[in-house]
């Protein structure tokens, strides 16, 4: 009876740019630069391509720093942008999902069940330069729920990267050591009804000066919050929060819709009984 809705996708911080939202309801989910070279995924910003032209995701760019959060590393860019890999995550081709961030992310994941559902939202822009928002761009019915933690004994550990193959968590792990060895990660594997949207992604956020600020920022709509029965994860949007949703799955996917039969319809949000 939940559903975690992830903040995910490259953005402004990572890529230096958000994936465009087009006039007929078709968007570009990128996924967010790998941190390091050291990995077996094949994607990479020059041969992701971009489902509304003839373009790639190296398109998108002039520069990427890999490290963005914690300053590591030197910027990418020229000929080096289309060549560097892809953190494939999520991968909605295999259904996998892996995370180790502690901001309510860990907590909520490893909660779930199977039957339950992760959501996965990410900043778009319209290409007529109207202004971004988050929005919810696909998800998968959780099937299995996996953890690694910095005491899991090697053996167990290496069972576990083995049970995700195609996991981008597993692909930059050096051998049964996770690439973030000192953080704990959930592995999270999907099935179906799941999958990317086509189109029509559901717009979460709103932006606005909140009463007792100066300034604008994203929150969450408050028909979505009132809709999708939202209990954690508060109203900022800004850096991207899980929320956890007091709702079934089913109930979740008569909302939004199925991946692939989904229509301009069900990017409206109701309050459905």
């Amino acid at each position: 009876m939940t559903v975690v809705l992830a903040g995910v996708g490259a953005d402004s911080t990572n890529l230096g740019a958000l994936g465009p939202l087009y006039d007929d309801g078709r968007f570009e989910y990128v996924p967010i630069p790998e941190k390091t070279r050291e990995t077996s995924e094949s994607e990479t910003l020059g041969s992701w391509s971009l489902r509304g032209g003839d373009g790639v995701a190296a398109d998108l760019t002039t520069r990427i720093d890999p490290q963005p959060v914690r300053g590591e590393g030197d910027s990418v860019n020229g000929d080096e942008l289309a060549s560097w890999p892809l953190h494939h995550d999520p991968n909605f081709e295999a259904l996998t999902y892996g995370e180790h961030r502690t901001s309510g992310y860990v907590s909520r994941l490893r909660a779930l069940s199977p039957g339950d559902v992760v959501g996965f939202y990410a900043g778009l822009r319209r290409t007529d330069g109207d202004r971004a928002h988050r929005y919810l761009i696909g998800y998968f019915t959780v099937e299995t729920v996996d953890v690694v933690t910095p005491e899991t004994p090697p053996n167990e550990r290496a069972a576990i990267l083995e049970s995700h193959p195609d996991n981008a968590h597993t692909k930059r792990a050096r051998g049964d050591e996770l690439y973030l060895a000192d953080k704990t990660v959930v592995f999270v594997d999907g099935c179906e009804p799941g999958g990317l949207f086509e189109r029509h992604p559901i717009r979460l956020s709103d932006y606005y000066v909140r009463q007792g600020n100066e300034r604008p920022q994203y929150y969450l709509r408050d028909d979505v919050a009132a809709a999708w029965n939202v209990r954690e994860g508060g109203a900022n949007m800004m850096f991207k929060p899980a929320y956890r949703c007091e709702l079934s799955g089913e109930a979740f996917r008569r909302h939004v819709g199925l991946p692939g039969r989904r229509s301009a319809n069900d990017a409206k949000i109701r309050v459905r009984r």
